[in-house]
């Protein structure tokens, strides 16, 4: 039983609004002075007494709890395959469409839709609600735009020891997630409390990450397949390989033993074209370029040796520390190497020594970043030391192109997806540079000062608006670029066919002058030998008296000289 008290007043004794006027004041009370009291009146120590005729009032603080926002979504693809047929694979398609088609009830149904579908097709030919009235004007708004760059989202490594964003890589089919590869590369530097994790992120969230990557050591390179989105491969700094399947957790599915892995961090990792879409292939500065299947990481299934003496040595083997495959040249790809040297493989190849195609030397240190160019691919792009080099296959004696000695050295570079003559390098000063070399070669055509720590890492987005910058200390800037730069021009391609082929044909003018050179200076060298041989030769006594007769001659002749100089000339009088 509850006992409940009521308290009750009348609605007219409280909530009366007050009503303020002006008006003459009163006198309420008046108490005249009586004389009579001041007989009782006693004296006292003077008193200091206060009074605070304010209301008590009390702090307090109230944290509301926080509500957790789980985003979720649909995504779509093309319906309508049976589940054993992949839709992105041609063959299947292929073979799947013709079995329909003979099949009787598919020409009654295509019969039955057909009215249907001429009515739709009828509607469409009579106007295109799509159609653009004002395209040609905002093509020239485009044209006169400045080129710029705006920040569009800062990611932090949630980890206390900051380590460096090493590699980026986009979700292949929406660009809305974004994994990274964390780990520290100075040597010896690894602090005991430094956490291994990669991590995943949702761009539309990225206060904490989607999934943790929780690999056995610290990965230097990470990979989406680009046929199956839920799998990842990493390679790991100390040269193990793993893979990861997102809806499995953040575990390694599998990873390679260490006695038949790299000896040093992968700093490469590839997906290859293949009907599977499990074959990888990764390099390392061991020397070691090894291919791999993730259903069987137990051993890779191929391996090459980078000694471009063609001897297999692994003692002479160059340093791996950049990757490059072009899905539509399958066979062949490329290596950049810690010594500068870019060497051009060919897998195909019948013998391990024929493998080594051909070797480009360009940088006076470590090729950070290689890549064909999407539009040409026998155009390659390398970046080394302060340079951007721009490079084409016929060429092998040097570049055909390249960008000015900058006071900071480069850590890497991409081409545009979207235009031929864009590309873009980071600095090791925390700056990104947008070259368009059609407009101009000098200077960058947009120079953005991203943060205050080294960049290490770059990648563009397959749209070519947006670009992702890892930093030394695991930031990763993502930067969305001014339509201009990401907009395919008029006569682009023309243009820039036109540029590659005229540096080409020059660069090949310049190394067949040089060749003519060489071979001269080599018959005047042999020449000139025949005839030192027929001179006596000369004792080091008599080398050394010759030279300093020849030094105190210098002395003497220059002594003179100044004594000249210093003799005052006379005044002749007229």
């Amino acid at each position: 039983m509850e006992i409940i008290y009521v308290y009750t007043r009348k609605r007219s004794e409280f909530g009366r609004p007050c009503s303020f006027s002006d008006r003459p004041a009163e006198v309420n009370v008046d108490i005249p002075p009586d004389p009579s009291m001041a007989s009782s009146f006693i004296l006292r120590n003077p008193v200091d007494s206060h009074v605070q005729h304010t209301s008590d009032m009390s702090e307090h603080e109230v944290n509301t709890e926080r509500a957790e926002v789980e985003s979720r979504g649909v995504n779509h693809v093309e319906g309508g395959w049976p589940k054993d047929i992949n839709p992105q694979e041609v063959e299947q398609t292929i073979r799947f469409r013709k079995k329909v088609e003979k099949d009787e009830n598919y020409i009654n149904t295509i019969v039955h839709l057909g009215t249907l579908m001429e009515h739709c097709v009828k509607q469409n030919n009579a106007i295109n609600i799509y159609e653009e009235y004002f395209e040609e004007e905002e093509m020239v708004e485009v044209e006169d735009e400045p080129p710029s760059a705006k920040t569009i989202n800062v990611i932090r490594d949630p980890n206390v020891t900051k380590r460096t964003a090493t590699h980026l890589s986009w979700h292949p089919d929406t660009c809305k997630k974004l994994a990274v590869a964390y780990s520290s590369l100075e040597f010896q530097q690894n602090m005991k409390n430094m956490s291994f994790d990669s991590y995943i992120w949702d761009l539309e969230n990225p206060n904490k990450p989607e999934l943790v990557l929780r690999p056995s050591s610290p990965l230097v390179s990470l990979e989406y397949n680009p046929k199956d989105s839920h799998v990842l491969v990493g390679g790991c700094y100390n040269g193990q390989m793993a893979y990861w399947d997102t809806r499995k957790g953040g575990l390694p599915v599998e990873v390679s033993a260490v006695e038949v892995s790299h000896r040093d961090p992968v700093y490469g990792a590839i997906w290859l074209q293949s009907k599977t879409g499990t074959e990888c292939f990764s390099a390392s500065t061991d020397g070691q370029v090894l291919w791999w299947d993730i259903r069987k990481l137990s051993e890779p299934t191929e391996m090459l040796v980078l000694d471009i003496t063609r001897k297999g040595l692994l003692e002479n083997a160059l340093g791996a520390v950049t990757l490059e495959f072009e899905p539509t040249m399958p066979t062949k790809f490329m290596v950049g190497t810690e010594q500068g040297i870019v060497i051009a493989c060919n897998r195909k190849a019948k013998t391990p020594p024929e493998k080594i195609t051909s070797t480009y030397s360009g940088h006076h240190g470590p090729v950070y970043a290689l890549a064909r160019n999407p539009f040409y691919p026998k155009i390659f792009m390398t970046v080394g030391d302060w340079t951007a080099r721009i490079w084409s296959e016929e060429i092998k004696e040097s570049s055909i192109m390249w960008t000015k000695y900058h006071l900071s050295y480069l850590t890497d570079g991409c081409w545009s997806t979207v235009r031929p003559a864009v590309f873009f390098t980071t600095r090791s000063d925390g700056t990104l540079d947008v070259w368009d070399f059609l407009f101009k070669q000098n200077d960058p055509s947009l120079s953005l000062k991203v943060c205050d720590e080294p960049l290490s890492s770059l990648r563009l987005q397959d749209n070519g608006c947006v670009v992702g910058c890892g930093s030394k200390l695991g930031t990763v800037t993502l930067l969305e670029i001014s339509s201009g730069l990401c907009t395919l021009q008029r006569n682009e391609k023309m243009l820039a066919t036109a540029m590659f082929e005229r540096e080409t044909k020059r660069e090949k003018i310049l190394e067949a002058r040089h060749r003519e050179m060489r071979l001269k200076e080599r018959a005047r060298s042999e020449g000139q030998e025949s005839e030192v041989e027929e001179r006596p030769v000369e004792s080091p006594q008599e080398v050394l008296d010759r030279a300093r007769k020849e030094f105190f001659e210098v002395i003497e002749a220059e002594l003179q000289r100044q004594a000249r100089a210093e003799t005052p000339t006379p005044a002749w009088q007229g």
